[in-house]
């Protein structure tokens, strides 16, 4: 799913008014009538207090639509106006005056502090103060007034983004934002939906389409990208019938070191259940017992040296190398990895010391091959880049140094984003289980495999953030968050291959549905029986 800049938007609706000859009113009444749509597919008309804030832009215009139609379909509701400025777009005028038409009940204007309704625990706010456009601190009163939705603890759904949260910059003031329940945006998702310091002002979102121009949300390049299971599926790469292990290819997992085999076994067994036709692992000597012994399914290699690697050479013709997972920062092993570096042409995946490495001699940076695959945690990242002031500023560090090396790097994270030079894809599977040692090294491997069967490192970046993710997901359903350890990822990840070909269930409403209208048929079959 592709994610709008907010410029991207505005232009979006231009061109939709003029292909489509309708007028901006028209298509906020569009925008307005979803809203309602969603509410009301919901609420049934149940009697609940609903509260409607409208700002004086468009995004107030969105809320007194909403507004008007929860009133002429009998809904208990209140309409304020947040007065926080002289200017007023024409489109909320228009709809002002619309809903001055369907009600004796007046929108009421809110000024100062002591003009803020009472809200219940058990009232739903709606939030339509402010939208995409919002660019400069919000004034002190409106800040305060977003406190007392907050105070309120009643349930609060935000119109397109939550009031005070800029698209494209840093919170200041985290009491200054709308912290919602729900969001509903127009057309895509926005980017801060899925960033550290900012997703936790929307606690879901869904998207709503509006009928924007189809050919404007096909053709129109994004810098960001949500990835789900829609957007890999078409990069699966499926087996023929007389295939054999020989396609698939030969992954080669350099890393452990005296206490940190175990890290090189997850990988291992990862890349190989990823798909790889043949793993082989270089650990030094006192790995060979434990991983011939837990994996065997691997081929081991060994280093000289008993307790760390300190050179890298081997006689096979990997097709990819997974380097760094518990290898340490000896300096014999750093000096071991620049050797390596200055001959090898074999694409990379680095992780954990790997990094760690290239961070204490930035020099080798120039020795790495185009299109290798860094999956630093974040702070290894730190190492790499330097420090940064919030979100923001990471990302555009990230991706600085993805093009000036043109290496793709993945910013670990509840949403890891996927960077190739100016390009972000958003993940969208995985759960707080993978909080859990091992889970790193696990994500390395399938990387390292999916290269190793032919997927353009780019792909098997996203795709194997996404399996990853989706093994979790599929497996702390059995053993809940706490529970689940980096080997359950590797175990469950053929259900997550599987997963990518089943059909969702229908919604509830239609499962009901069909349920209704097989019961007539079963009867009438009893009584033919009888």
């Amino acid at each position: 799913m592709k994610v709008f800049s907010k410029e991207q938007i505005y232009e979006g609706d231009k061109l939709t008014a003029e292909k489509q000859n309708i007028s901006s009113t028209e298509l906020m009444e569009r925008a307005g009538t979803q809203i309602f749509d969603w509410i009301h597919k919901r609420m049934q008309g149940a009697q609940v207090p609903i509260h409607v804030f409208c700002g004086i832009g468009n995004n107030g215009g969105d809320g007194l639509v909403l507004a008007r139609h929860l009133i002429t379909h009998g809904y208990n509701v209140n309409t304020f106006i947040i007065n926080c400025s002289d200017k007023r777009s024409k489109d909320f005028l228009i709809n002002y005056d619309r809903i001055k038409n369907v009600t004796k009940k007046w929108p009421v204007l809110l000024s100062c502090a002591e003009d803020f309704p009472e809200i219940h625990p058990d009232d739903i706010i709606v939030d339509g103060v402010f939208g995409i456009g919002l660019n400069r601190p919000v004034d002190e009163w409106v800040k305060k007034m977003f406190m007392h939705f907050r105070e309120s603890k009643a349930f609060t759904l935000a119109i397109d983004i939550p009031s005070g949260l800029f698209v494209d910059k840093p919170v200041t003031d985290e009491d200054a934002v709308v912290w919602a329940g729900f969001t509903l945006s127009f057309a895509s998702p926005k980017l801060v939906f899925f960033l550290p310091e900012t997703a936790k002002f929307s606690v879901q979102w869904e998207v709503l389409d509006i009928g924007l121009d189809q050919e404007f949300l096909f053709t129109t390049e994004t810098e960001v990208e949500l990835i789900g299971k829609h957007e890999v599926l078409p990069n699966y790469i499926p087996r023929e019938k007389f295939s054999h292990k020989g396609q698939f290819g030969h992954a080669l997992i350099i890393g452990g070191s005296y206490g940190k085999i175990g890290a090189v076994t997850l990988t291992s067994r990862a890349a190989l259940s990823a798909g790889a036709g043949l793993v082989s692992a270089y650990v030094p000597k006192c790995g060979y017992q434990a991983l011939q012994a837990s994996f065997p399914e691997a081929m081991v290699i060994t280093d000289a040296d008993e307790e760390k690697i300190t050179a890298i050479k081997f006689d096979i013709k990997p097709t990819v190398i997974g380097f760094g997972v518990g290898v340490g920062t000896d300096t014999k092993t750093a000096s071991a990895f620049e050797a390596f570096l200055k001959t090898n042409k074999t694409p990379l995946v680095i992780d954990a010391d790997g990094i760690n490495i290239l961070s204490k001699k930035k020099a080798l940076l120039k020795l790495l091959p185009e299109a290798i695959v860094l999956t630093p945690h974040p702070k290894e990242l730190e190492r790499l880049i330097g420090k940064w002031k919030n979100d923001f500023d990471k990302l555009k560090k990230v991706k600085a140094f993805s093009k000036k090396h043109k290496v793709i790097v993945v910013v670990k994270g509840a949403n890891s984003i996927t960077v190739f030079e100016d390009k972000l894809y958003v993940n969208t599977t995985g759960n707080p289980g993978l909080s859990t040692a091992g889970s790193g090294d696990v994500l390395t491997g399938i990387i390292t495999g999916l290269i190793s069967q032919g997927y353009n490192p780019l792909v098997a970046a996203i795709f194997g953030v996404y399996l990853h993710g989706k093994s979790a997901d599929i497996a702390v359903e059995d053993f809940g968050y706490q529970s689940l350890i980096a080997s359950h990822i590797i175990d469950y990840l053929g259900e997550a291959y599987i997963d990518l070909f089943k059909q969702p269930e229908p919604p509830q409403e239609e499962k009901e549905k069909e349920e209704d209208e097989e019961e007539p048929q079963n009867e009438q079959k009893q009584k033919s029986r009888n």
